[in-house]
């Protein structure tokens, strides 16, 4: 292996480095994500009772006790429970937004990495195939197979390292991106719900929740 990345020149090395960036970026939102696994559903549920129950205090206490960025959403509208519905809604919203901004740290640096280590790849290619022809031109008629093997070889090396390198990362950056569209969805819903709830106990009408 060590002998292919030498064979792959000096391209190699950003893309080897772009690779361990990127590996750590992976890791970390993996752990972020795993952190903050909820039954939403449930917990929502159980908030909506407090509440209805006129249970403020404990309903916030529950909503501390989770990681989920729903708990902090729940928090800032029960703590402002007594403001007109539109400025609630606009709090809530700008929660929302900031908590899908903490789930998305390092997207952007991802994206970047995914679309550079290809274009270093075909780069690499480049660099190998002129080293060959330039090679050619100067052995002329002595040319041989060998003679042109580090060009060859690190013009494919090269490319199979950007494309191995991007790959992974590709799907990974979608399987989590996709996940921070579900959490939001998660948020915006209930968030709405509890709203519904909130605006129901200040009139001391009963809610039935669907969910």
């Amino acid at each position: 292996m060590f002998d292919l990345i030498v064979k792959g020149g000096f391209v190699m090395a950003p893309i080897i480095l772009l690779s361990i960036i990127a590996l750590a970026i992976v890791i970390e939102r993996l752990f972020a994500f795993l952190a903050i696994r909820l039954n939403v559903p449930l917990f929502a549920k159980e908030v909506f009772l407090d509440i209805q129950r006129g249970y403020y205090s404990k309903a916030a206490e529950k909503c501390g006790e989770v990681k989920h960025p729903i708990g902090k959403l729940f928090i800032q509208a029960i703590s402002n429970r007594n403001l007109k519905r539109e400025d609630l809604e606009h709090l809530l919203e700008r929660e929302g937004n900031l908590s899908i901004k903490r789930l998305e740290r390092g997207f952007g640096a991802l994206a970047v990495i995914i679309g550079v280590e290809p274009m270093l790849g075909f780069l690499g290619t480049i660099v190998g195939l002129i080293q060959a022809f330039m090679t050619w031109e100067q052995l002329g008629a002595n040319i041989t197979v060998s003679a042109l093997a580090a060009g060859i070889y690190q013009a494919m090396i090269t490319t199979a390292g950007g494309l191995i390198a991007a790959i992974p990362y590709f799907i990974c950056y979608h399987i989590f991106s996709a996940r921070a569209k579900y959490h939001a969805e998660l948020m915006s819903y209930y968030g709405t719900q509890l709203l519904e709830v909130l605006s129901s106990a200040r009139r001391g009408v009963p809610v039935e929740n669907s969910h």
